[in-house]
């Protein structure tokens, strides 16, 4: 009888993690408002649904710090990371993270640097003047911005009046327009977006950076690799002469994905060391 009940228990435990493994969990750094991120993933998330047979889920997250952790300590499967979340992951994880693809357009992401102050037309003009960044562990909002100030000879700690983090980057702009700020940083993507449904007013970029490697997406190095292939398999299938590729990537505002690899971001993680930002 006890064997029997022993049995029984292992079938059911197999059964319950059969049926967990049917879920991909999926989430994303809040770089934006949490219903603009919502609506991005939700014809995403049907697509990869039908790619890969099996139940996918959108787990919005916090903060950025929550979305490494997600995936370091097994509760997240696939995380749309940022180049500097991505390198804090590998190093959280030991180097136990796989980025899988990424949009073209992150072979050369760039940041744009926004005011309403005439008199602010350089990086230089900022000295004495109050600033946002995006989110503190943001690539394009906060890491690669303070990399190329310093490169200016603009020290955001000790040369600018007051430095503030948003937490997004169209929470970034709002901050600028509002009057909270005299400049701010974000991405260039969420810039021209926002640009193009009106929502800049009278703010201008007065600089725009050089390219850097930047957003992909991201999963375990224990994940079953025939998985893993599936997801990147399906990414790189996407195509805009298709109406729901179309859809998809007009959304994720990508011109198509691309295969990457972790080497692409270690001049991400020299700027970050190099910024005091990763230890």
């Amino acid at each position: 009888m006890l064997t029997r009940l022993v049995f029984v228990a292992v079938a059911l435990c197999l059964a319950a993690f059969a049926h967990a493994q049917q879920v991909l969990r999926v989430s994303a750094i809040p770089d934006e408002a949490p219903t603009e991120l919502q609506r991005k993933f939700k014809p995403l998330g049907s697509y990869l649904e039908q790619k890969l047979g099996m139940k996918v889920e959108f787990m919005p997250v916090t903060d950025y710090a929550a979305s490494v952790e997600g995936l370091v300590n097994n509760k997240l499967d696939l995380v749309w990371f940022g180049g500097f979340t991505f390198v804090q992951a590998k190093a959280r994880s030991n180097g136990r993270v796989i980025p899988l693809v990424q949009r073209e357009e992150d072979e050369k992401f760039k940041s744009v640097f926004i005011s309403g102050d005439k008199a602010i037309t350089r990086l230089e003009d900022l000295k004495g003047k109050t600033f946002s960044f995006g989110s503190e562990s943001s690539t394009s909002g906060h890491l690669m911005p303070r990399h190329f100030l310093l490169g200016a000879g603009v020290n955001p700690d000790a040369d600018l009046k007051r430095v503030a983090f948003s937490g997004a980057h169209d929470a970034t702009v709002a901050a600028v327009a509002g009057g909270k700020v005299d400049a701010g940083v974000l991405n260039i993507s969420v810039w021209e977006k926002l640009q193009a449904q009106g929502k800049t007013g009278s703010l201008r970029v007065f600089h725009t950076t050089p390219g850097y490697y930047d957003y992909n997406w991201t999963v375990r190095a224990d994940m079953d690799p025939a998985l893993r292939k599936k997801i990147s398999d399906a990414f790189l299938a996407l195509n805009p002469a298709d109406p729901q590729g179309r859809e998809i990537l007009e959304l994720q505002r990508a011109t198509r994905f691309i295969p990457t690899r972790a080497e692409n971001y270690d001049s991400i993680e020299k700027a970050a060391r190099h910024a005091g930002l990763l230890k």
